[in-house]
C-alpha cells in the first residue's frame, strides 16, 4: 500500500473540553488511485486530510494514537524538521480556499518554481536554471489551461479569480509530481464550469504524474464522476468503503442510503428526496455503541451499547454496520 492509516485518533481542545476528532480510523490507498472521503460537514473529512501531511493546528490539536504509513514510513512518529521533506514532495495538499494556500506576497512565478526546485533537488543534485525553470512554469500553466501564461507570472494570488487560483494550486501539484496529493473541497468554492474543468485536471494529473488522489468532498456528484473507490465518513470513523458503482448502486449502511436519498437524481421529483433525520452528533459527547443509531432507522439495543466491528458482506465492499455481523 502507498498509504495506510491504521486506529488513527485525533483530538481538538476545546473551550468545551476535548473532543474526538477521528476515533480508531482505518483506512489505505494504493498507488495512482483516486479515492473520494465523503459525509456531512464536521464528520472529520478534513481533520483526516490535515493530520496525514501533519498540519494540524499544534496547539488544538495532537494524534493521539495509531499510525499513518507513507510508503512504509510513520508520519504520525516523524519530527516537523523530517516531515517538510514529504509536504509539497511526496505529499501535495490542494485547499478549499486557494486563496488562504498561496502566499500573498509571492508572484505565481516564484510559487510554482519553488515546487519544481523541491522537486529537482528531490531527484537530482543538478540544479536549473533560471530559463528551465520559466520553461517549466509556463509549461505547467498552459496544461491546467490557463490561457496566455506568460502573462500571470508577474501577478499575486490576489489578482486571479477563484477558479484561475485553483487552477495554479492544481499547476503547482503537477510541478511538485508527489505520490499522492491531498484535495480538499478544491470544487465548492468554484461555479458548475470550472467544477467539471477541475474534475478533468484532477484526471490529467493521475495520468501525468502517476498520482494517487484522496479527494475530499461532501458532493456525491463529484465523487461519483472522478473517484475509483469511495469511503464514508460519519462522527470520525469510515463506516462504509466500496468501488464507486458498487457503493452507489448497493449502498449498505443506513447513513449511505440516507445520504443517497438526500441527492437529486434528475430522475424523480425533489418533493420524493428524504431527509436523514436529526443531525451530526456533538463530537464533544458522542453517543454509546454505534454512533449513527440515534438517527439510523434500523437501530437495535445493542446498537446503543456496542461498537460495530467492520464486515465484508461482498468482496471488497466494507461496512461497519450491526445489519451484517
Amino acid at each position: 500500500m502507498m498509504l495506510d492509516v491504521r486506529d488513527l485518533a485525533v483530538t481538538y481542545r476545546t473551550a468545551g473540553g476535548v473532543v474526538k476528532a477521528l476515533d480508531s480510523l482505518t483506512f489505505s490507498m494504493k498507488e495512482n488511485e483516486i479515492v473520494a472521503l465523503v459525509g456531512e460537514s464536521g464528520c472529520g473529512k478534513s481533520t483526516l486530510g490535515l493530520a496525514i501531511i501533519r498540519l494540524l493546528p499544534k496547539r488544538m490539536a495532537s494524534i493521539n494514537s495509531g499510525s499513518i504509513l507513507f510508503k512504509g514510513t510513520d508520519l504520525a512518529k516523524l519530527t516537523e524538521k523530517e516531515m517538510k521533506n514529504y509536504r509539497g514532495n511526496g505529499i501535495f495538499m490542494i485547499f478549499q480556499e486557494p486563496i488562504t494556500a498561496l502566499n500573498p506576497v509571492f508572484t505565481i512565478e516564484r510559487q510554482i518554481g519553488e515546487c519544481i526546485r523541491v522537486r529537482q533537488k528531490r531527484i537530482s543534485n543538478e540544479g536549473l536554471t533560471s530559463k528551465n525553470v520559466r520553461e517549466e512554469i509556463v509549461e505547467v500553466l498552459r496544461h491546467v489551461r490557463i490561457p496566455d501564461p506568460e502573462s500571470i507570472l508577474k501577478r499575486y494570488p490576489h489578482e486571479l479569480s477563484g477558479g484561475m487560483r485553483q487552477r495554479v494550486m492544481i499547476g503547482m501539484a503537477l510541478a511538485a509530481k508527489p505520490s499522492l496529493l491531498i484535495a480538499d473541497e478544491p470544487t465548492s468554492a468554484v461555479d458548475v464550469t470550472i467544477q467539471a474543468e477541475v474534475i478533468r485536471l484532477m484526471r490529467d494529473l493521475m495520468k501525468e504524474v502517476n498520482t494517487a488522489i484522496l479527494f475530499i468532498t461532501h458532493d456525491l456528484g463529484v465523487a461519483a464522476g472522478l473517484a475509483e473507490r469511495v469511503a464514508v465518513m460519519y462522527a470520525g470513523e469510515i463506516v462504509e468503503l466500496a468501488d464507486v458503482d458498487e457503493l452507489f448502486s448497493k449502498p449498505l449502511h443506513p447513513y449511505t442510503q440516507g445520504l443517497l436519498r438526500s441527492v437529486p437524481t434528475g430522475y424523480i421529483d425533489d418533493s420524493e428526496l428524504q431527509a436523514i433525520e436529526g443531525a451530526v452528533p456533538n463530537l464533544g459527547s458522542l453517543p454509546t455503541g454505534c454512533k449513527f443509531h440515534p438517527r439510523c432507522p434500523y437501530a437495535k439495543s445493542e446498537c446503543k451499547t456496542s461498537k460495530p466491528n467492520v464486515y465484508e458482506p461482498q468482496k471488497n465492499h466494507h461496512v461497519a454496520c450491526m445489519l451484517y455481523g
